[in-house]
């Protein structure tokens, strides 16, 4: 939980910085949000993937 609320004071923080960035700086910062995003709804899935079929084994 405090890992998502960091998380969205730096994302509170770049969409302030983002007013006062240049172009090219803002679509960076999006892009690699974006890929963060990404890679944490594949663990995410992948996670309740595994444990889902752990627990079904274990019977």
């Amino acid at each position: 939980m405090l890992f998502l609320v960091a998380a969205l004071l730096l994302l509170g923080i770049v969409m302030g910085t983002v007013a006062h960035a240049p172009v090219p700086v803002s679509l960076a910062a999006a892009a690699v949000i974006g890929v963060w995003l990404v890679v944490f709804a594949v663990r995410e899935r992948h996670g309740r993937r595994r444990a889902a079929s752990t627990s079904t084994t274990a019977r």
